[in-house]
């Protein structure tokens, strides 16, 4: 496309490939080589299952922004990226492929599933990159990082290492969550608990001396009592101190528990006895420590119940809930069942396959978390990590300050395998860096590997320093870490950022990062969480294909506030697609009237209009360049929309067709080049947010070889602040003149008189600018009065220093208008009844979604404000 020959119409889908190729195939995104100032960012390592969501678009659009920024600031810039190997997830994938061909892993075997697995991440596992791209993100590609790659998986032996060899990491039968489906323990953050409909069903346990009295116990889980250890009562209730001690036969199971007295139990809830299953049940494995109980476990990996010779025979192998059923039945049989009621109660399961968890004993590897939590608390404390917003410190600490023992170890096969050997000679185990041939103990070669993998987020803490390739001491560690900024949703403070602060810390004493900006998660339009089953999810990708990525990219730019939640409704989108239309449009008239002019950003004008909109480019500058800084990213984006929108396309691109369309040359000359500085200028601080459109219509300027992704972020302009006063009141005239014309419905091309009374110092103002007030007012004259002139059958538009008055007698029928604007003030009136008795109804306001009410509550005040415009249009007509 040759200068001044922009299409007529955007079309994103011709525009964004062709830019993005431009810059990948120029290595336009890779780090300066001689840049001593660094900036860098990690990306958010997305799981290689994944497909492009729209929670990915905003953090990616974010971190984008900061990062183009500063690459045109003129810093060396990194961000670095990466995918997840995503253990749990990506191993669900592909059993399911393979469930679809009849195959089950175990009957495959490791290798032969392991090769499965990484054979579809080769197919599969780029789509969330080529997406990336897609959306505008200017990684540097080249550096394309993998959690199981082979450098960062030296760098997860090195710390399993490390930590061991000083006692951090231990191995120990505890009581984890269990996912019987995955078959594999799973961390507290990857359980949801929910309120589901249950049962309490309240069982006889007998005396053991004497089978004719009991206790009742109510119970969730009645297959659990298979594996109780003992009946706990408060040691103050009166009503069971003769118990304590005493034996009581454990209903359906030939063996006798004692009851215990424990203050854990809450003498006021249900019969004041609580069955004590230490093996499957969190609280009750503390009871059952304190009191010796023994631990017994009911279950397999599977949830089925164990064939141990202490669990009733005709149990065994039965699903849980198989076992549920049969036991309440033989309970009801032997008169032992006293009642079943029903009950709301929180059920835990799993984020990934929804079954409800299991505690089960198992032995599992810990990192001993607290000496590692220590010095990153206080880093937050100190102020060397900042979070953004800082409430967000609160919840970090309240976790980092109760921290318990991170289970890392996974019963998965995708993943970084256990680095530990176990011997079967003398039982010791060999923690080594390389795949150990021997016994560390004993030197026997009758050693076999743990078979478990380690948490995914173990690799992911290291992610700020393994992807720069440490343990080696590389140009990229001491170049680019400390990274500068974290770019995350809240909901994985503890899941990742927690952990990448303590590990940071630990292996390499720096913080990962110096600031840790969390932003919001996106909602629907009515802040419902997006998801398939309610069928509002926003596909980012086919939003790029209907709107473009520029229009996606402002519009989730627009919506970072600081908050939890933020509205994505598509009518947003549709308007910033607007946006971009009225951008190529303003700069299609600029490129058609530029002749043979170019920028300058040292151009000294001498009209108001154009020092006026140097001038507010300077504050626009300003104004965006503190807004990134603070990380508001909502207010550059509003900064910017409101300059382009309104001072450059509104105001100034009409205001300077009257020098560009008039007979001065020098006038017209000066026009010129001002607007193209000026546009120039705009789509410089653009860029970070719209990288395509601003690309393309820079080359437009410039010429096919100019690059803006490379090159400066801003210039600066001349300013002149009473060119800024004179066209402001300009503006203010123009907007009262334009309302009033609007109110009295008086045609628009219809050239009409105007008399202003104002001071002497507002006359002069508004003279210098005569001509274009004429032409932007589409004044047929205009005459001046001294400011506390009256002037009567005219209609008037008080400003703060001045009175417009408009003489429209003649040109308007004061009757028909009269009684146009009186019958839609009595349909607003309907409409403000209405809507001020729904908000005036308390079930409206309880019941109704809150987005509903609130737009009740808009129109409300929308209807209100209307109704006070036409009636004041209406005291004006009866002036005339």
């Amino acid at each position: 496309m040759s200068q001044h020959e922009l299409a007529k119409i955007y079309d994103p889908q011709a525009v964004e490939p062709a830019i993005n190729e431009q810059w990948l195939s120029s290595d336009a995104f890779r780090p300066k080589a001689d840049g001593d100032d660094a900036y860098c960012i990690v990306i958010p390592p997305p799981n290689v299952t994944g497909s492009l969501h729209m929670g990915h678009a905003f953090t990616f659009t974010i971190q984008d922004m900061l990062i183009r920024w500063q690459r045109m600031k003129g810093k060396s810039v990194l961000w670095q990226p990466g995918t997840d190997h995503a253990g749990i997830a990506t191993q669900m994938v592909v059993e399911r492929i393979l469930d679809k061909e009849g195959l089950h892993r175990r009957d495959m075997g490791r290798e032969r599933f392991l090769d499965r697995v990484w054979e579809w991440k080769e197919e599969s596992g780029g789509t969330i990159v080529s997406q990336l791209k897609r959306l505008g993100a200017s990684c540097d590609w080249s550096r394309e990082r993998f959690t199981l790659d082979e450098g960062l998986s030296d760098a997860v032996r090195e710390v399993f290492v490390r930590l061991y060899e000083e006692n951090l990491i231990y191995r120990g039968k505890r009581l984890v969550n269990w996912d019987p489906v995955l078959e594999t323990a799973v961390s507290d953050l990857e359980v949801e608990h929910d309120e589901e409909q249950g049962h309490f069903w309240h069982i006889q346990y007998p005396h053991a001396d004497d089978p004719s009295k009991h206790v009742i116990v109510a119970t969730t889980r009645p297959e659990t009592m298979l594996g109780d250890g003992a009946v706990a009562v408060h040691p103050d209730d009166e009503r069971y101190k003769d118990l304590i001690g005493k034996q009581l036969i454990l209903p359906l199971c030939n063996r006798t528990i004692p009851v215990i007295a424990d203050e854990y139990v809450d003498p006021e809830f249900g019969t004041g006895c609580v069955k004590i299953t230490p093996a499957h049940d969190f609280n009750d494995y503390d009871v059952g420590k304190r009191h010796d109980l023994p631990l017994l476990n009911i279950f397999t990996n599977r949830a089925h119940i164990a064939e141990e010779d202490w669990i009733p025979e005709q149990y065994h192998g039965l699903d849980r809930y198989e076992a549920r059923e049969r036991m309440v039945a033989d309970l009801e049989a032997e008169g032992l069942l006293y009642k079943v009621e029903d009950h709301q109660h929180k059920v835990g399961r799993g984020d990934r396959s929804h079954a409800v968890i299991e505690p089960y004993l198992t032995d599992q590897w810990y990192v001993d978390i607290k000496p590692l939590a220590e010095p990153a608390i206080a880093a937050v404390e100190d102020g060397d990590i900042k979070f953004v917003p800082q409430h967000w410190e609160k919840t970090y600490f309240e976790w980092m300050r109760n921290i318990q023992d991170w289970c890392i170890s996974r019963q998965l096969w995708w993943g970084h395998r256990i680095p530990a050997w176990y011997c079967e000679d003398c039982d010791h185990i060999t923690v080594s860096r390389e795949t150990a041939e021997c016994c560390g103990g004993c030197g026997s070669k009758k050693i076999r590997q743990d078979e478990d993998v380690l948490d995914t987020w173990f690799s992911s803490g290291l992610w700020p320093f393994s992807t720069l390739g440490w343990p080696e001491n590389t140009e990229e560690m001491e170049k680019f870490y400390s990274t500068n900024v974290l770019v995350t949703g809240f909901d994985i403070i503890f899941f990742w950022v927690a952990r990448m602060i303590m590990m940071g810390m630990k292996f390499t004493g720096k913080v990962p990062f110096k600031d840790i900006y969390i932003h919001a998660l996106i909602r629907d339009a009515q802040g419902q969480k997006m998801s398939k089953s309610k069928g509002n999810v926003i596909d980012p990708l086919e939003i790029i294909g209907d709107y473009g990525a520029d229009a996606l990219r402002f519009t989730l730019a627009h919506m970072a506030t600081p908050g939890r939640d933020v509205k994505l409704d598509i009518k947003r989108i549709e308007s910033n697609r607007n946006f971009m239309n009225k951008i190529w449009n303003a700069a299609r008239f600029v490129f058609m009237n530029r002749g043979e002019a170019k920028p300058d950003a040292s151009i000294a004008p001498t009209q108001d209009v154009n020092r006026w909109i140097l001038s507010e480019l300077n504050s626009c500058t300003a104004d965006v360049e503190q807004a990134l800084t603070d990380y508001r990213f909502n207010e550059a984006a509003g900064t910017l929309y409101n300059f382009i929108w309104g001072s450059y396309c509104d105001w100034y691109v009409e205001a300077a067709k009257v020098a560009l369309y008039g007979d001065d040359e020098a006038a017209k000359a000066e026009t010129q080049v001002v607007m193209l500085t000026a546009l120039d200028g705009w789509l410089r601080l653009l860029h970070p947010i719209c990288p395509f459109i601003t690309e393309t219509l820079f080359q437009e300027l410039h010429g096919a070889d100019a690059r803006l992704v490379t090159d400066n972020w801003s210039q600066s302009y001349s300013s002149d602040a009473q060119a800024v006063t004179r066209i402001n009141r300009v503006m203010d005239v123009v907007s009262a003149i334009r309302s009033v014309r609007g109110e009295m419905n008086v045609a628009p091309g219809k050239r009409i008189d105007a008399i202003i009374a104002c001071g002497a110092e507002v006359q002069a103002d508004l003279e210098a600018e005569k001509k274009l007030l004429m032409s932007l007012a589409k004044l047929e004259s205009v005459a001046w009065q001294d400011a506390d002139s009256e002037v009567d059958g005219a209609a008037v538009a008080p400003l703060a220093y001045a009175k417009v008055y408009l003489p429209l007698a003649g040109l308007i029928n004061v009757e028909e208008e009269t009684a146009r604007l009186n019958k839609n003030i009595a349909r607003l009136d309907k409409d403000i009844a209405m809507n001020e008795g729904k908000l005036a109804n308390p079930k409206f306001c309880g019941s109704a979604p809150e987005a509903v009410v609130a737009k009740v509550r808009t129109d409300l005040d929308e209807a209100k404000a209307k109704r006070e415009e036409m009636t004041a249009a209406i005291k004006r007509l009866s002036s005339l």
